[in-house]
């Protein structure tokens, strides 16, 4: 009679390791999922919507984002590349208005704005505006924001290499997309920092200002 429970405790034991090894195998299902979601997440920017409608959320307003500087200071002495892989500096560009968009593919906000920028400088195509966009893209993705930017006519493509314009603005920016604005003299008079619509009636008021100026 004392085997029958020896022979129970025997028959449990597999079904023990069965439900231990069941339990690991849904932990490590689980860990992968959440590893695949972060990793979509971190390459693929999700659009965001509006309320109940599913359509694209308007882009926050200008005004709520920008901010000008106590004294109006010069550029960074900092070297970037045109398409041509000419070195440049936003002091080269003294005489114009200089808008100046700090961005990178991998920044959704930056890729959701950029066509409003390129509306900005069809806007003032027979004005001295030029709208810089400068990527912050590493070597490896230079080509792709190059080809981002010829889709984004008449804007140009401009990279910096080294990848250190944000740091060397004062003070520097926040993120991006951060965007400076230069007045003729060469002294910054504005910056946005975060995305923005510059295709509507706040950024031109702003620019037309600078322009003035």
């Amino acid at each position: 009679m004392s085997e029958g429970p020896k022979s129970e405790k025997v028959a449990d034991k597999p079904k023990a390791r069965a439900l231990t090894w069941g339990l690991w195998g849904a932990a490590l299902v689980g860990v992968a999922a959440v590893l695949y979601i972060i990793a979509s997440a971190s390459t693929t920017p999700t659009p965001a919507t509006g309320p109940k409608t599913g359509a694209p959320a308007p882009i926050a307003s200008l005004a709520s984002k920008l901010t000008t500087p106590a004294q109006p200071t010069p550029p960074p002495d900092y070297t970037f590349y045109d398409g041509a892989g000419k070195a440049m500096k936003i002091a080269d560009l003294k005489g114009k208005v200089v808008v100046m968009n700090i961005w990178a593919t991998w920044c959704g906000p930056c890729v959701t704005e950029m066509p409003t920028l390129a509306k900005l400088q069809a806007a003032y195509a027979d004005k001295p505006v030029e709208v810089v966009t400068v990527s912050i893209d590493s070597e490896t993705s230079a080509s792709k924001a190059r080809l981002f930017i010829a889709q984004h006519a008449p804007l140009k493509f401009y990279h910096d290499r080294e990848m250190k314009l944000p740091f060397k603005l004062s003070p520097p920016a926040p993120g991006a997309p951060t965007t400076v604005i230069y007045g003729k003299d060469g002294l910054e008079v504005a910056r946005v920092a975060g995305e923005a619509d510059w295709s509507g009636a706040e950024a031109r008021a702003l620019i037309d200002k600078a322009l003035g100026g």
